[in-house]
């Protein structure tokens, strides 16, 4: 069964945005314990879209991008990604190492711990935020952080998602500290029966 044979009425699809949306903004909670700043959420918008346009989200299949991979297993599994330019992600890592930004201009050593200490916080924040709402258990991978060009990135993990799903929610985040804001794509990609298993132990309230 495809994630679109099951999606959602209108009803089921509002619950399950409100629950997503719930994770992403206890991740970026998480985000701004980590960096030791207020982070402000300036914009937060959820959407189903076909998991073949995702990179037109980044600017493009060729367009260079930084992603953060993460499995989630437990009660059900399922899939998150955080992806962006690498222009932003650039910005991303100076917030996350206290650094002006336009210091970094590449990927090292250094940058990718700190995206992938990012992605830990991320998705575990994000995780606890859906366990706690659902009484499920849930875990996360250690991440992966890939730096490539976005259609490369995201046909390497796509490509069996797609098995299971033509769709995917996306939320766009504009979020930041009073001098820096970053615009960043979070994929929640769950399987049919993890995404099943958490609308139903919701109450959405």
């Amino acid at each position: 069964m495809s994630t679109s044979s099951i999606i959602l009425n209108e009803a089921d699809l509002k619950k399950w945005t409100e629950l997503v949306s719930k994770g992403v903004t206890n991740a970026l909670n998480g985000l701004s314990d980590m960096v030791e700043k207020e982070i402000e959420i300036t914009s937060l918008e959820a959407r189903y879209i076909a998991i073949k346009d995702v990179a037109y989200l980044v600017g493009g299949p060729e367009q260079t991008t930084a992603a953060i991979y993460l499995s989630v297993s437990g009660a059900a599994e399922g899939h998150m990604i955080v992806i962006y330019r690498s222009d932003t992600a650039f910005d991303l890592i100076d917030l996350l190492l206290g650094q002006p930004s336009g210091t970094t201009t590449e990927l090292g050593e250094m940058e990718i711990s700190a995206l992938g200490e990012m992605g830990n916080i991320v998705g575990s924040f994000f995780l606890n935020a859906l366990a706690d709402a659902t009484g499920l258990k849930l875990r996360v991978s250690p991440p992966s952080v890939m730096m490539d060009m976005a259609g490369a990135i995201l046909d390497a993990i796509l490509a069996e998602i797609m098995l299971d799903a033509d769709e995917a929610l996306v939320m766009q985040t504009s979020f930041g500290t009073e001098d820096m804001q970053i615009n960043g794509t979070f994929l929640c990609l769950p399987s049919p029966s993890l995404q099943t298993a958490l609308l139903a132990n919701w109450s959405g309230e």
